[in-house]
């Protein structure tokens, strides 16, 4: 079994993920502990609530470098929401911009929509050669809970990264595929079996 850490730095929903990446098989450890997060075949960092409150508790944990260092030594990193959100450049809420980790180019900005927040079920579009959406079908959903995405679409394309998108008005990224990073804006863990299946496929890339 493929060992998989869920970084736990006071923010997320950690035992729902726990149990949901646990069902695919995987050796599951919900931790703080650094040593740990680096070992692990794959790590999850997950996320609820504001980007600068997520990246307080990264920045507290020092977990940072270690995220970056796993990317850089091709080793996988799968951030779930806010947890995708801070892999990011910087984040933009209530006109006050913060530093993300600078791992994926552009930054997290408010949705351009009527209804905020994009609360619900929705379908994606997958580019050719997802590795983790390989199952989604047309029409196949999942479930969003967000203010705020990233939008630059341009500049994740121009850096290689693999981005699906949805749309709430105008489209943002809710999945990108980029090396050993990967990143999903809604929750899979809420996603019934297309989360699974999401889940499940990044499980099986571990190995």
């Amino acid at each position: 079994m493929p060992s998989v850490v869920i970084l736990d730095y006071g923010s997320g929903n950690l035992r729902s993920a726990e149990r949901a990446v646990a069902r695919t098989g995987a050796d599951v450890t919900v931790t703080g502990d650094l040593g740990l997060a680096a070992e692990a075949d794959g790590l999850v960092v997950p996320g609820v609530g504001a980007y600068a409150a997520c990246m307080a508790g990264i920045e507290e944990l020092k977990a940072g470098p270690v995220i970056a260092e796993r990317v850089t030594a091709g080793r996988p990193v799968l951030g779930i929401c806010v947890g995708m959100q801070v892999l990011f450049e910087s984040g933009v809420e209530h006109g006050v911009e913060t530093a993300g980790l600078g791992l994926l180019p552009g930054s997290v900005t408010r949705l351009h929509a009527e209804r905020i927040p994009h609360m619900g079920w929705n379908t994606v579009t997958v580019p050719f050669g997802s590795k983790l959406l390989a199952d989604a079908g047309a029409g196949t959903r999942f479930y969003f809970v967000h203010s705020y995405a990233a939008q630059d679409l341009d500049a994740l394309s121009r850096a290689g990264a693999k981005v699906t998108t949805a749309a709430h008005d105008l489209p943002f990224a809710a999945v990108v595929e980029h090396g050993a990073l990967s990143a999903a804006q809604f929750h899979p863990e809420k996603s019934s079996d297309a989360g699974f299946a999401l889940l499940s496929n990044w499980v099986t890339g571990l190995g």
